[in-house]
């Protein structure tokens, strides 16, 4: 897309910006910063960048880059949406080398569901199988 680009490069991640989005998203209220960057080093992320370099995206997987990928913490900033970024992104992150073959890729929203079928991803057809350990106040405990 012309005048941004899209980077896996750790070191090109502007930590304040994800930060600033994050702990004030839906899905992680409040996250300690310290829980973030042990997140984000222990991620597959996905930067996108102005050419000035920068940020105004970003997308982490969490994977083996053999079997299996959560998509999480997505987000492309309010003043940058509407020109196709998120669906350039996704692109761009399910064409990834490391993603090719998984079995499973899997990721949980509740207002981008439009977005994510165009890239493949459907509602669970065998929701029972799925369980999980689910503490939702857990960021609380560092405040």
């Amino acid at each position: 897309m012309q005048g941004y680009k899209i980077s896996t490069d750790h070191n090109d991640l502007d930590f304040e910006v994800i930060y600033s989005f994050i702990s004030n998203s839906y899905w992680a209220k409040d996250i300690p910063r310290v829980t973030l960057q042990k997140a984000l080093e222990n991620s597959l992320c996905f930067g996108v960048y102005k050419d000035s370099g920068e940020q105004v995206g970003f997308a982490r997987l969490i994977t083996d880059r053999a079997t299996f990928a959560y998509l999480a913490d997505v987000f492309i900033l309010d003043s940058y949406r509407g020109v196709g970024l998120s669906k350039w992104l996704m692109s761009h992150l399910v064409d990834h080398p490391d993603l090719q073959g998984l079995r499973r890729m899997m990721l949980a929203t509740n207002d981008a569901h439009g977005l994510y079928a165009q890239y493949g991803f459907e509602a669970i057809k065998n929701p029972e199988i799925l369980m999980q350990i689910w503490q939702p106040d857990v960021y609380n405990n560092f405040l």
